[in-house]
């Protein structure tokens, strides 16, 4: 019977789960490389830890690597029940925490290898404050209309992941009790964006839709609700969707270098988040902050005669 060894920890209320031993071989090459073996030969290993019946579509799982570059801790691929991840925030600051745990690293700074490049977390206790890829805008004020609903207005901007989000639509209530409608909105957006070939740079799929709201804790800035790839939806802030919004913010110049936007969740969770301008000016350096909790350490179990070993397809699934 496999079996394979993860630490569970949650970001603000979002999960994740990293794979700690059994997970498979996939070289010494860079790490870019390695999620497309893992993509083409594994995929089925990604399915059975993070998909029905052991996971579930709000679980974003991590498999630890030898990192290429010695200077870094470990390398880490981010997968899904959609797929792959090039970077994921609330993901980093729990593989922060579960690293700590299994005696790898301390206080301190701690440079980590993703498939989107080199990211930077410094561990202080109980925090864990992540300086992101660079990100930007892409494009600003895209009008997208969607099929019985309305005009959406919104910015493309990458933050490691590529992003929607919205700065005008018909109003919608931000609540932990309002998911199920917001989810249902988000995908007519995301599904109207690929309808009208709306995408990142180089035609890239616009996996991830932001709305954004009033925060319910004054001195909060804002609420958001973030569709995530699977259709699920983050209960963290979303690490890497505000690395997105912190770029839109500074190419608007509502944001100055160094101030702390305080970014509530749709659950109430917070990061306290800032950046600073890249050497060319196009794009910010983000560092977001935020604290993990290790929830579960166990042993996942493959019986080759269980019709779902390899998880449930998420499209039945869901």
């Amino acid at each position: 019977m496999q079996k394979i060894k993860v630490l569970d920890s949650h970001t603000g209320g979002e999960p994740t789960r990293i794979i700690i031993e059994g997970g498979p071989d996939l070289g010494d090459g860079p790490i870019a490389k390695r999620v497309e073996i893992f993509r083409n030969q594994f995929d089925d290993i990604r399915t059975a830890v993070v998909n029905e019946p052991r996971g579930s579509d709000s679980i974003v799982g991590g498999l630890l690597c030898e990192p290429c570059d010695s200077s870094c801790v470990t390398g880490i691929i981010f997968f899904n029940t959609a797929g792959y991840l090039g970077m994921c925030g609330h993901g980093t600051i729990g593989l922060m925490e579960t690293l700590k745990y299994m005696g790898r690293v301390k206080n301190g700074e701690h440079r980590i290898e993703t498939p989107v490049g080199i990211v930077t977390a410094h561990l202080n206790d109980s925090k864990v404050s992540v300086e992101n890829v660079p990100s930007y805008r892409y494009k600003n004020t895209v009008k997208v209309e969607v099929p019985d609903y309305g005009l959406v207005v919104g910015d493309i901007a990458w933050g490691g992941n590529w992003f929607f989000c919205v700065t005008q639509s018909p109003e919608e209530q931000l609540t932990a009790t309002n998911t199920n409608r917001l989810i249902h909105i988000s995908l007519k957006i995301r599904n109207a964006l690929i309808d009208q070939n709306i995408t990142g740079k180089d035609g890239a799929y616009i996996d991830h839709v932001e709305l954004y709201g009033p925060a319910l804790n004054p001195p909060n800035n804002s609420r958001n609700f973030v569709l995530c790839p699977g259709g699920s939806y983050d209960r963290s802030p979303c690490g890497t969707g505000t690395s997105a919004k912190l770029a839109c913010l500074a190419a608007d110049g509502k944001l100055a270098p160094g101030q702390v936007w305080r970014q509530e969740s749709i659950v109430g969770s917070l990061m306290e988040c800032s950046f600073e301008w890249a050497d060319n000016k196009k794009q910010i350096i983000p560092t977001i902050c935020g604290t993990a909790y290790l929830s579960a350490e166990s042993t996942l179990l493959f019986d080759p005669a269980d019709p779902f070993a390899v998880g449930i397809p998420n499209s039945i699934a869901r």
